[in-house]
């Protein structure tokens, strides 16, 4: 038994343990920050409607005072309907209001009856991300610097990506979303289609359990499973490139979510999903991803094995526990803890343990303006066990090649980065984010047709060395469908000589059509 294997362990019995309060807590998380907005939105149009209603009340006053200062007037003819006195249209008034502020019933975009069932589509958009700069690194310095799947990593231009996402209901029961990623490799201009995301989520489960199946980013973290649109910079941080590889972890299986019965909101998750391929766990053979990268290679260069998925141990598991609740009518915060425990390629004792956690805070005052002023204070840090198991090479003494043993040993890899973003005007916001990455155990090179071992040290490896950057920011947001923002990246790197290199990116981000709410 491991550290890690206690820490996942804990993690399981909290969930199991937690407490029933008397409150229900909400039962969707999804949308907190969009219903946020919407209640500001509200709490305004309902101050603009008192005004409207004072402003009558005070003219029925007013008439209320002349009819009883008037004479009285004479006879009139008898009339069949009843005259509308100012008292009626202060409730026709009051009536109207009460019938906006009804929350409307969101039309589908499309929809199609099939047998008892109804499918609406619901959302669909396209998010385009470029991103221009420079640096004093080279376009080759720049694909290790740059590690994620879709960083701005090439002076000139770069096609980040052009997203197409689709959302909809199946029925009362299930939604589902799918999402595609277009871009171009920015060393070969070649194009790459991929599927980023196409799951289901439940609607209606007992016990407030959801139900999550198909393709999709595993739910370690803040940043993993997010899409790139919705990152505060341009590139992700150093860390999730190292752990998770430069498109992030994600793999096709499923996953199990609870909402405790407590006041404040308390999710736990249980996931099980593939663990072979580039974008998962095993992270076996040395090739491509298809952005220019070579990161889906052995870690720290050990030998690897196809390890095929036999056993219920050869597949990725996930647990997760988060917590929100509000310090303040202003001020609300979540935190989490993430586990994951999974094999790799170098044998079949190999196994890989990560663990981390996560906290943001945000700080958004009932009395702004389009969600302006805020402050959002967000940190993670994560750690990985790579335990790699033993290798075995046998020699040919007639070809003068000795054998070749590896005991089995555990790679570890830390890092974190904490990033404050502060929106300081309507339409403007400043950040700054600093991370940090090191770790501990050389690389190995194996020479089999020479029976020969070369130990390589860590800081010769640019996914493994230790590594830190600094990164202000400037955004601009015209409005909410687009953003531009300016980046510079001050990075040191133990694999590159300079150490130093100083990078600037701008990025234009436009959004068509509607896309789903993103987490807290």
């Amino acid at each position: 038994m491991t550290r890690p294997f206690w820490l996942v362990l804990c993690l399981f019995l909290a969930w199991c343990l937690s407490g029933t309060g008397a409150a229900l807590a909400q039962d969707q998380a999804a949308a907190i920050e969009e219903l946020k907005k919407e209640m500001q939105e509200l709490r305004r149009e309902v101050n603009d409607k008192q005004k409207k209603i004072d402003n009558l009340e005070r003219k029925v006053n007013e008439l209320q005072k002349r009819s009883v200062a008037a004479p009285p007037p004479a006879p009139a003819e008898p009339v069949a309907a009843k005259t509308a006195t100012p008292q009626d249209a202060l409730d026709r008034a009051v009536k109207a209001v009460e019938a906006k502020e009804k929350p409307a019933v969101k039309e589908p975009l499309w929809s199609k009856k099939i047998g008892k069932a109804e499918v609406k589509l619901l959302d669909i958009s396209a998010d385009l991300m470029v991103a221009d700069g420079s640096s004093t690194a080279t376009d080759h310095q720049l694909q290790s610097l740059q590690g994620g799947g879709h960083d701005p990593r090439k002076r000139g231009f770069t096609l980040q990506q052009m997203e197409l996402g689709l959302a909809g209901a199946v029925d009362p029961f299930f939604n589902a979303q799918a999402y595609m990623t277009w871009s171009i490799n920015p060393l070969t201009n070649e194009s790459i289609v991929e599927l980023e995301e196409a799951y289901f989520t439940t609607q209606k489960l007992p016990f407030r359990l959801q139900l999550k199946g198909g393709y999709f980013l595993t739910e370690f973290g803040r940043i993993n499973p997010t899409h790139p649109h919705a990152w505060l910079w341009l590139d992700q941080p150093v860390i999730n490139t190292r752990l998770f590889g430069p498109d992030g972890l994600r793999s096709a299986g499923t996953r199990l979510s609870w909402l405790a019965p407590v006041p404040w909101y308390s999710r736990f998750f249980l996931g099980m999903q593939n663990a072979n391929g580039l974008t998962s766990f095993l992270g076996g053979e040395e090739e491509g991803d298809g952005h220019g990268h070579t990161h889906g290679g052995p870690i720290g260069g050990r030998p690897t094995i196809d390890r095929p998925t036999a056993k219920l141990r050869d597949f990725l598991y996930l647990t997760r526990w988060e917590n929100s609740f509000n310090l303040g009518p202003a001020v609300t915060t979540q935190f989490g803890l993430s586990g994951l425990y999974g094999p790799n390629a170098t044998g079949p004792s190999g196994n890989t343990w990560i663990y981390g956690g996560d906290l943001v805070m945000k700080w958004r005052p009932g009395t702004g303006q389009r969600g302006w002023p805020f402050l959002i204070w967000e940190s993670e840090i994560m750690a990985r066990d790579f335990q790699a198991a033993s290798y075995s090479a046998p020699g040919d003494p007639n070809a003068g090649i000795s054998p070749i043993y590896l005991p089995r040993t555990t790679l570890r890899d830390w890092g974190l980065y904490t990033q404050l973003y502060w929106g300081f005007h309507p339409g403007w916001a400043l950040g700054l984010r600093y991370e940090w990455a090191s770790g501990s155990g050389n690389n190995i090179h194996v020479h089999t047709d020479a029976g020969e071992l070369e130990f390589i040290p860590r800081s010769s490896d640019p996914f493994r060395g230790n590594r830190s950057r600094l990164s202000p920011l400037l955004a601009w947001y015209p409005s909410e469908f687009s953003r531009i923002r300016l980046q510079y990246n001050y990075d040191w790197a133990a694999f590159k000589h300079p150490n130093s290199s100083h990078t600037f990116w701008v990025g234009f981000e436009l959004l068509y059509g509607a896309h789903p709410a993103h987490k807290f």
